[in-house]
């Protein structure tokens, strides 16, 4: 199995933008030396995130690794133009030798749709056919498409081609069924967001998925499917759960006051880091454990550690990452897991 590192790079106010950044590279760096797999960046269009621009961050980190894979987590591709995508990622996948990947989904964020000129009601349909326009432009060099709501490409080419000959492209989703039927029709590796619920909770769409792929005609063992959901490990159970609660229940009543959710208390707080709960919030041992059982529900064939930061500090977050590559992967990848299917 896979493993490796999520995150929305949050700031605490614009000007921390800078520092932000220069440190999301040296973790990036740290991560690569302990051999870990993938490093990946979510996009937002928020005063609270530093990337609005995946692509350029993840150029910044090939310069200084070598061996880890580059994504995005999430490209709100609905808001986006297809053929900018496909290009930015060819890109950054020259510069980085093959290693570029997009993780393409609709955006639990809607920010970006008025930003870019995009009305909501257009949600799903957006989505569906710009995935149909970014899988055409990586799997031909001349393209003829027409849609709804991009101007049509007249049998003109598109370039810089990738070093990888199909450059990987993932859906990602939050819990959406229709998302998780979509993906395994199309026979795309998916990544599933366990950031809220219990994750017992998310095995039938996973169940869906490969339902879905398998009536198309797709060999479920043969799709990528990942799980992604926070974590931060500490030198003690007490010490984690005490230095992450700070900074993850700000982020979550922050954007639970948006959505009109309940306050979270510590009490549910606790909840969550229990042995079935989606927090990956302890010790080494305690997050190793959590990862066999997630393994255990899904058969997952890649797991991402999604970071946060703000109350976090740097020095505390290469110290999870290096706890997380010196402990927790040695343990996993010597249990070989299987892809359950």
């Amino acid at each position: 199995m896979e493993l490796g590192l999520s995150t929305f790079g949050e700031i605490a106010t614009q000007a921390d933008g800078r520092q932000r950044v220069q440190e999301l590279i040296e973790e990036a760096k740290l991560a690569d030396a302990l051999g870990l797999d993938v490093f990946a960046l979510g996009e937002h269009h928020r005063p609270d995130y530093v990337i609005s621009a995946p692509e350029m961050v993840l150029a910044a980190m090939a310069a200084v690794t070598t061996r880890l894979r580059l994504s995005s987590a999430v490209t709100v591709l609905s808001s986006a133009d297809p053929v900018r995508v496909f290009q930015d990622f060819a890109t950054l996948d020259l510069v980085s030798g093959g290693r570029a990947e997009i993780m393409a989904g609709r955006g639990s964020f809607i920010e970006s749709f008025p930003l870019f000129g995009y009305d909501l009601d257009d949600y799903d349909a957006l989505f569906a056919e710009k995935l149909e326009l970014l899988l055409l432009l990586r799997s031909k060099e001349v393209v003829s498409w027409k849609g709804k709501f991009r101007a049509p490409i007249p049998n003109l080419g598109v370039y810089p081609r990738p070093v990888q000959s199909l450059l990987p492209v993932w859906v990602a989703v939050g819990g959406t069924p229709q998302s998780v039927i979509r993906a395994g029709a199309l026979g795309l590796p998916l990544t599933i967001a366990i950031l809220g619920g219990m994750p017992r909770q998310f095995v039938q769409l996973v169940t869906l998925y490969r339902e879905a792929a398998r009536e198309a005609g797709h060999d479920p063992a043969a799709l990528p499917f990942a799980v992604n959901a926070h974590m931060y490990i500490a030198d003690s159970s007490g010490q984690a759960a005490d230095e992450f609660w700070p900074t993850y229940s700000a982020l979550m009543n922050r954007i639970g006051k948006e959505r009109g959710w309940q306050p979270l208390s510590r009490h549910h707080y606790d909840q969550l880091r229990s042995p079935q709960g989606p927090l990956l919030v302890g010790s080494a041992e305690e997050v190793t454990q959590k990862i066999i059982y997630m393994h255990g529900l899904f058969g997952n064939t890649r797991y991402l550690a999604q970071m946060i930061s703000g109350g976090i500090t740097h020095a505390q977050q290469m110290h999870s990452i290096g706890l997380f590559g010196e402990k927790v992967a040695p343990v996993v990848r010597e249990l070989g897991l299987p892809l359950k299917t």
